[in-house]
């Protein structure tokens, strides 16, 4: 089954990755149903392709308006094809910093936000026998680094709730991704609060980085895969990154 006429939907899609994914799977004709925090250059892209496109202001954390999303997808597109978790914040810190909200809203959008999804689409795509889900993790969630403690924590934990997806789901035709980046450019930099700590991201981002276009085709691939094969890991970084 080719990636013309699945129903997708996509999470943290107003920007990055999730963006440039939703331009290319427009491109080859699926059918998204994209939702962020913040979605006003979502609608304006809807403008020219509303019969493929649902917006829908969306926060992950909170599982009914996750629901909501898929609810309004199988109403518009009548089933769901695919789920890709892409939200994702990274205000990072040292532990002594102690920022518990900051920690929290980690927690909350990064893990929670992609268990909401799974919770939302799996029992859907067990009643119609297919389905294939994909999350954005991080090589953060492979190794730390001073400041990631938490931020790594949540991707462990992604890459440890994927890999129990994989193992509960194969045996009924449910496919599951996880795409795992390098260090990337996008917006998630805006989420570190120190200034000096963006600045200094902005400065890795200036040498070995990827476009998120380049993720976008890695997610394209992963689901343009024929049904009897599941690409259950894309670990992609930049040829200068060493881990």
């Amino acid at each position: 089954m080719s990636v013309k006429d699945k129903v997708i939907i996509i999470t943290g899609a107003s920007s990055g990755i999730g963006l440039a994914s939703t331009k290319v799977l427009l491109e080859d004709g699926a059918k998204l149903a994209v939702a962020a925090r913040h979605v006003d250059n979502l609608n304006e892209l809807a403008k020219n392709h509303a019969d493929n496109m649902l917006v829908q202001k969306t926060d992950v954390s909170d599982y009914d308006q996750v629901e909501s999303l898929v609810k309004a997808t199988v109403e518009k597109f009548g089933h769901v094809d695919v789920l890709f978790n892409n939200a994702g914040i990274m205000p990072v810190s040292y532990l002594r910093e102690t920022r518990l909200a900051d920690w929290r809203k980690m927690v909350d959008v990064n893990i929670m936000g992609v268990l909401n999804g799974i919770a939302a689409v799996l029992p859907l795509m067990e009643k119609q026998g297919h389905g294939h889900i994909l999350a954005t993790d991080s090589t953060a969630g492979h190794k730390t680094f001073p400041k990631f403690a938490v931020y790594s924590g949540t991707k462990f934990a992604v890459k440890a709730i994927m890999d129990g997806l994989h193992q509960e789901e194969a045996g009924k035709n449910i496919k599951s991704t996880l795409i795992t980046p390098g260090t990337t450019r996008t917006n998630l930099i805006n989420t570190i609060p120190g200034e000096k700590d963006r600045e200094a991201e902005e400065k890795t981002q200036e040498t070995a980085t990827l476009d998120p276009i380049n993720l976008a085709y890695a997610v394209k691939f992963a689901i343009d895969t024929p049904d009897n094969v599941s690409v259950n890991e894309i670990n992609m970084i930049p040829t200068g990154q060493l881990v």
